[in-house]
């Protein structure tokens, strides 16, 4: 019996040994007493700094500026972690000091899990928080993201022309889709989607058409239902996924009924000018017809001579009647038509 409740025993400690947590590095000497925080983020919203209301831990800086987190508390599952210190000076009684949300935050994103061991090792430079040693692969995941988007925007920069953005936008939305989905983490996935769909970047309005003809955030979503089913961070992507979604297929149906609307007022008012000039020809045609009928030959003649633009001299040469007969029948024209010059005889048969 008793070697059975020690054999249980020894499982026990055994299983509680491996799942626990070892997180770990070191900011600087000689600042013993300096707090580091320790955060989950459920709302991928919430990457881009330190919030009071995601921190789960704190630890001190011990005097050659090591600091340590372990436990059992955390998931059995991959979470996205945040380890952060403030720069601020140690006498500060600012609020926000005190709760870890400094301007001068330094901190590192990462991914864990209740079984981890990961050191924040200080850089060949004295660079704290830069690097990551785990024994979970896929903790330094957002490293690797940070260093395509700070290539994604070498190469907006080397040349920055609309056409290039165009094509660098094309381009960098599939190698990010791409990354994130080779690493089988879907964390990281949403990672990538936070700063493609961010608003207040410039990726936003492709990222809408992006979403509109690829099926990659469709399944995205599935494949955080299955990794991480009824997590908050899933909830979260499926409605917005919805939403934006919902929004682009609208503005689509829309912008379509725009379209017809616009095809159908340009194709009446195609068909009204072509009516109008229509009609003002035929207008035009039926008065010069009219204005024909009233006319006797000899007049008609004087018409022909006159479009010619022959002097009255020159009509009265080409039709053998003297100067005086030619200046009868051109006021006689001026009567009979209604108008008071040369001018408006050749509009009027023009």
């Amino acid at each position: 019996m008793l070697q059975k409740i020690v054999s249980l025993l020894f499982i026990f400690i055994s299983y509680t040994g491996i799942s626990q947590y070892s997180f770990e590095g070191q900011i600087a000497e000689n600042i013993d007493g300096k707090t580091v925080y320790l955060s989950i983020i459920e709302d991928y919203r919430k990457l881009s700094r330190p919030y009071l209301e995601q921190i789960i831990k704190k630890a001190s800086v011990d005097s050659l500026g090591y600091f340590k987190f372990q436990g059992d508390n955390l998931s059995p599952d991959n979470r996205i972690y945040r380890i952060h210190v403030d720069e601020c000076a140690d006498q500060s009684t600012d609020s926000n000091h005190f709760f870890g949300r400094c301007e001068n935050s330094r901190n590192i994103l990462f991914i864990g899990n209740n079984k981890d061991n990961i050191s924040f090792p200080t850089t060949f430079a004295d660079e704290i928080l830069c690097d990551i040693n785990s024994t979970n692969q896929k903790s330094n995941v957002f490293l690797e993201i940070d260093a395509l988007k700070e290539e994604m925007a070498f190469d907006f920069y080397d040349y920055p022309s609309e056409a290039n953005r165009k094509l660098n936008f094309k381009k960098w939305f599939r190698t990010l889709h791409d990354f994130g989905q080779n690493l089988n983490e879907p964390l990281a996935e949403l990672y990538i989607y936070d700063f493609l769909s961010d608003k207040g970047n410039e990726t936003y309005p492709y990222y809408l058409k992006n979403l509109s003809k690829n099926d990659y955030y469709t399944e995205l979503s599935d494949r955080l239902e299955e990794k991480y089913p009824n997590t908050v961070f899933t909830e979260l992507y499926k409605t917005e996924i919805d939403t934006d979604q919902q929004m682009v297929s609208q503005n689509s149906y829309s912008n379509s009924i725009w379209k017809w609307v616009l095809g159908i007022l340009l194709g009446l008012s195609l068909f009204l000018n072509l009516f109008l000039v229509f009609r003002q020809r035929s207008k035009k045609r039926k008065q010069k017809d009219d204005s024909v009928s009233k006319l006797t030959a000899q007049e008609q003649k004087i018409v022909n001579e006159i479009l010619k633009d022959k002097t009255n001299k020159e009509i009265a040469t080409t039709m053998f009647i003297s100067l005086s007969t030619v200046k009868t029948h051109i006021n006689n024209l001026y009567k009979k038509l209604g108008v008071t010059s040369r001018e408006e005889i050749k509009e009027l048969f023009s």
